[in-house]
């Protein structure tokens, strides 16, 4: 127990050092979540040196990284690009300019272009409209949008049962009695799935098909993140919305129809998504691709394009180009697509770019990273006993897995508490998320100034 303790204070204390260069406000103004992820099981806590911390000798940290780069047996495969995180100085850089397969540390991009075009407060509203004795539900986006959630819960998402009463109240109040129900998918334009997708990806449950409207990212079992998705979620929606008004004391004849909201329709109710800065949290924690997609054409809706997987391509290149950053290129949000190609510096830049105080917005792209053996997709990972034991606690980064590629961008602390970005991707046959937490791990052990 004294072990658990003391490494819970560590936490706290890593999470105070990384607010020292990503703005403190943004962490100590974040509820926590009302679900406790587990604890690293390390037998003490790391002991974290002042934020003053020597800066980092580069010849030191080569000599820490190349064996183990040596012996993960990648070859050609893999590239790695290291930074100071207060000088932006390069430390260590592997074939850093090369393009690779970026898998889910695409989304670090999807977060960055999301806040710095649409911004971390807004919203999407999901919305009720009225056509005669006919009310639509409009799909603005949001993936989160549920059935019902206790409203303790961080991030507080938009419900069905929220909307249906709204929407039951201003019913009565107008005096209709009895309403049909359609359903407007239209937000979203173009293929439903990704260029470079693999059929599996929806039939294994890493995704849903991306449309506008859709219930708990159109999963069967909501509580489960790769749950098996429902054929058609914009119907599922709908008569989920239909039950709700039902229950809320409102006729709803026939089955909901497909239809698309005229200019003129009148407005009934809405109810929106978590703020932007939340969701692009979840998204990074969870790894959660519907959520990546629907941010990335929220990108496009900014930016005046049209709000499809190409639009959205488009304009996430445009974000790009403002803010400076080379070497990137997406054809989707999520990272599924093998298409995509995305250099390691490129990666560190937009951690580095997020990292400036010059750029508030962006900050939520490093507070959103999991914690080694702590949270999000870095929970099962860095084990006590395992060759990447050292980085418990102190490497937080986004996972990238597909088959045969392997990546990881991050922050790190040395064993001396100075604060580098990092971030390493293999592409090779044998790549695993394990072998590449062995090249955070070394970094967090070496004394390198």
């Amino acid at each position: 127990m004294r072990a658990r303790a003391l490494l819970t204070l560590a936490t706290l204390n890593i999470f105070v050092l990384v607010a020292g260069v990503v703005a403190l406000d943004v962490i100590e103004s974040r509820p926590p979540a009302t679900t406790p992820y587990p604890a690293a099981f390390a037998e003490d806590g790391p002991d974290m040196a002042p934020p003053d911390a020597a800066p980092i000798n580069p010849d030191r940290l080569a000599d820490k990284l190349d064996d183990p780069m040596s012996d993960s047996g990648f070859d050609d495969g893999l590239s790695a690009y290291v930074a100071d995180a207060r000088s932006g100085r390069t430390l260590y850089d592997r074939d850093a300019a090369e393009s690779a397969v970026p898998a889910s540390t695409t989304k670090i991009v999807t977060a960055v272009t999301a806040l710095h075009s649409v911004g971390p407060d807004e919203r999407m509203h999901t919305r009720v409209v009225q056509e005669d004795d006919r009310i639509i539900l409009v799909g603005a986006g949001d993936p989160t949008l549920t059935e019902s959630a206790d409203s303790d819960t961080y991030p507080r998402v938009a419900t069905l049962e929220e909307l249906a009463d709204q929407t039951a109240a201003e019913l009565r109040e107008s005096g209709t009695e009895s309403v049909s129900l359609g359903y407007d998918n239209s937000l979203y334009p173009g293929p439903d799935t990704g260029p470079g997708w693999k059929p599996n990806y929806i039939n294994e449950g890493s995704t849903a098909p991306v449309h506008a409207l859709m219930l708990d990212g159109g999963r069967v079992h909501p509580d489960q993140h790769y749950s098996e998705r429902v054929g058609d979620p914009p119907r599922a929606a709908a008569d989920a919305f239909a039950d709700r008004l039902r229950e809320a004391g409102v006729d709803v004849t026939g089955e909901p129809e497909p239809a698309e909201a005229g200019g003129g329709a009148a407005p009934v109710a809405s109810v929106p998504s978590a703020p932007i800065s939340a969701l692009v949290e979840k998204m990074l924690l969870e790894s959660d691709n519907n959520i990546a997609e629907a941010l990335l054409r929220q990108v496009a809706i900014a930016k005046g394009e049209e709000a499809s997987f190409e639009g959205a391509g488009d304009a996430a290149r445009a974000v790009l180009d403002e803010l400076g950053i080379d070497g990137v290129h997406i054809e989707d949000g999520s990272g599924l697509s093998v298409n995509n190609q995305v250099t390691a510096k490129a990666l560190v830049d937009l951690l580095l770019l997020s990292a400036e105080p010059e750029h508030p917005d962006l900050h939520y792209a490093l507070t959103g990273l999991p914690t080694a053996r702590f949270t999000g997709t870095l929970d099962d990972r860095y084990a006590r006993g395992s060759d990447s034991s050292a980085g418990a606690g102190v490497v937080r980064g986004k996972t990238g897995t597909l088959s045969g590629v392997s990546t990881l961008a991050g922050t790190v602390y040395d064993s001396d508490g100075r604060l580098l970005l990092f971030a390493f991707m293999a592409n090779d046959p044998g790549a695993t998320g394990r072998a590449i937490d062995v090249f955070a791990s070394a970094i967090a052990e070496c004394g390198c100034a």
